[in-house]
């Protein structure tokens, strides 16, 4: 039905946005919270609920909401719950959906990690559409996955599967929010190519624009700006990063055999930059078996929009039940 909607949710560190949607993608109203100014999650659920209310008030009553999705740090698609967020203020284990059907106990509401959401987006609205088995990367701040296999999302025995980020990309490398060292998402994230970009500086006498910024100023854009000037430190932190991600990639497709692999996020902007050297080490360490097997390309959901239409996809896909992506035991 045409009339038929969806309300997508994407919980942040900083800020927390959502958006009715419908089934082509639009946006039909949208609009945000400082996940900040509510220290405990009672009030924050109180006026995300507020929120949320006031834009399907927005988007019109001829509107039928089919369901709500939340993407969220950790969140457990199995159990509704966030676990242990490292960057939320609200620490333990949040029941999420319990909290939040308080206020709309007649909309089904679904919630995954942001990750996975992106890949959920990118099959319902993006260039997956006709696919069956991809993985979408985000690349942002951290370096996020979400795995499609067999036309569902991968969610494992506990919720959490598909964390590429934090497997292990150089041994004893950097420090991770995670506790270990050496996770992928320390090296290929704009976090991570902002600190190859400061070490590279450090190490090398090569002249760089680079060296007119602060180093606090230095971030994934200020990088990209310079690999356009052919800046040569730019150049080698985007070669490094593709090298190492490219590698890990190659594993990744010996273990799911996926048809695509998208980038997405403010790295993958970067276009061919960071497109080129990942594509080389992918083809370079892949088993032959999987080789030209599998294309690497960027995403095609709205940048804009992109974490407001990956929440709001969950529902759409519980609403396909021959194409159901939830967990056992978690039906609309």
């Amino acid at each position: 039905m045409n009339n038929e909607v969806t309300v997508g949710i994407d919980i942040g560190g900083t800020n927390s946005v959502a958006g009715v949607v419908d089934r082509t993608g639009k946006c039909l109203a949208k609009g945000s919270i400082d996940t900040r100014q509510y220290p405990e999650i009672e009030g924050f659920i109180e006026a995300l609920a507020s929120l949320v209310k006031k834009l399907i008030s927005e988007a019109g009553v001829k509107y039928k909401v089919k369901g709500i999705g939340i993407g969220a740090p950790n969140g457990n698609c199995k159990r509704g719950s966030i676990e242990n967020a490292p960057n939320l203020k609200w620490k333990g284990i949040i029941p999420l959906k319990e909290l939040m059907q308080k206020y709309f106990n007649d909309i089904p509401i679904l919630i995954t990690n942001d990750a996975n959401a992106a890949a959920l987006g990118e099959q319902v609205y993006g260039n997956a559409k006709d696919l069956s088995d991809f993985i979408v990367i985000t690349l942002g701040t951290g370096l996020g996955s979400g795995f499609i296999t067999a036309g569902k999302l991968m969610c494992g025995h506990d919720g959490f599967a598909g964390e590429l980020g934090h497997t292990i990309a150089v041994v004893d490398g950097r420090p991770c929010g995670c506790g270990r060292r050496g996770c992928l998402e320390t090296y290929a994230s704009a976090t991570g190519i902002t600190k190859t970009v400061i070490e590279l500086l450090e190490i090398r006498n090569t002249e760089s624009v680079l060296r007119n910024v602060l180093t606090e100023g230095i971030d994934a854009k200020k990088i990209h700006e310079a690999a356009c000037l052919n800046d040569p430190i730019a150049l080698e932190a985007f070669e490094f990063t593709g090298k190492l991600l490219g590698r890990k990639l190659a594993d990744t497709v010996a273990i799911t055999n996926p048809q695509a692999i998208f980038l997405f996020g403010g790295l993958a902007n970067a276009g061919e930059y960071i497109f080129k050297p990942t594509r080389e080490s992918m083809k370079k360490n892949m088993m032959n078996i999987f080789k030209d097997t599998c294309r690497l390309l960027p995403s095609g959901v709205d940048e804009n929009n992109a974490a407001i239409l990956g929440a709001s996809a969950l529902p759409w896909k519980a609403i396909i039940k021959d194409n159901l992506y939830l967990c056992p035991g978690h039906h609309i």
